[in-house]
């Protein structure tokens, strides 16, 4: 009978500890048993009836409590050319007036605008459904020639309201006024 070697009787050593110290609950098997689906409520509660996505009905009131949007117009500045494009996309962008630089808190995007163009931006547009639409914000919008909001080329367009806009104005009035 041949020896074994260090190595091996250690790893069948390993091998039989870890299959002797399993603590896994198994239980017996029942002949007719049905799997069944197990009961997650404790670990994953139903959601709020504010943040129930598979109900589309409760979408619009949810949004309409979280705030009042923004509407206004947006226009090319003047002396602002621009050779009609496929694929470009308007991105309208609403920060709050308090935040330097960041994520936007809302946004709309108009694929293939024509201007003037009428726009809202609000609740409906918030990047996370746990935010209100609410206090004062500032506009910017910017024409991607390319459609790519990451990227900025030579001909794309932007332009800000000046000062704050509070949630709920009318009748804004964002101009596209610079060239990039």
């Amino acid at each position: 009978m041949s020896q074994l070697s260090l190595p091996r009787v250690l790893l069948l050593l390993v091998f039989l500890l870890a299959s002797v110290s399993c603590d896994r609950n198994v239980e017996p098997f029942v002949p007719g048993e049905t799997p069944s689906q197990p009961d997650l409520s404790r670990i994953f509660p139903e959601p709020e009836a504010e943040h129930d996505h598979d109900n589309e009905a409760a979408r619009p009131a949810a949004a309409a409590n979280r705030g009042s949007p923004i509407r206004g117009t947006v226009a090319l500045g003047p002396g602002i050319a621009l050779d009609e494009r496929d694929g470009a996309v308007l991105f309208i962008m609403a920060r709050p007036s308090a935040a330097l630089g960041g994520p936007p808190a809302a946004v709309v995007r108009i694929p293939n605008p024509r201007f003037p163009l009428e726009f809202e931006i609000g609740p409906a547009q918030m990047m996370s459904e746990e935010m209100r639409f609410e206090g004062d914000y500032t506009l910017t919008a910017r024409l991607d020639l390319d459609g790519n909001a990451l990227s900025k080329l030579p001909g794309d367009l932007d332009g800000t309201v000046p000062g704050a806009v509070s949630a709920g104005s009318e009748g804004v009035s964002l101009v596209l006024d610079r060239q990039i």
